[in-house]
C-alpha cells in the first residue's frame, strides 16, 4: 500500500514533508529485535531516526530522498537532543 504525504500531513497537523533532501550519512544498526536507522541531511544539524523489522538499503552520501516527519525529543544519559521521528521514507 503506498502511501501519500498529502494524506498523512492532512490527518496529522504536526508532520512535515520534505523532498529531494541530500544524504549525509546513513547508519543502521540492530537494538533488540529492531533496526534502527539514523539519517544526516544535508544543511540539517538533527538527526532523523526510523525503526524496521528488517534491514533497510544502505542510502548513499548524495543520494536524493524524501521524508515525512515529525519533531521529536529523545533523553540520552540525562540530556534532551531533538531528533526528527521519519514515518515516511522514499528514494526521491
Amino acid at each position: 500500500m503506498q502511501s501519500d504525504p498529502d494524506k498523512l500531513i492532512n490527518s496529522h497537523q504536526k508532520l512535515t514533508h520534505s523532498e529531494d533532501r541530500i544524504v549525509v550519512s546513513h547508519v543502521q544498526r540492530e537494538q533488540d529485535e529492531w533496526f534502527v536507522n539514523s539519517i544526516m541531511i544535508e544543511g540539517c544539524d538533527v538527526p532523523f531516526k526510523y525503526k524496521r523489522k528488517q534491514p533497510y538499503k544502505k542510502l548513499i552520501k548524495g543520494q536524493r530522498i524524501n521524508l515525512t516527519y515529525y519533531p521529536q525529543m529523545e533523553t540520552i544519559a540525562g540530556l534532551n537532543f531533538e531528533t526528527m521521528k521519519v514515518v515516511r521514507i522514499k528514494i526521491a
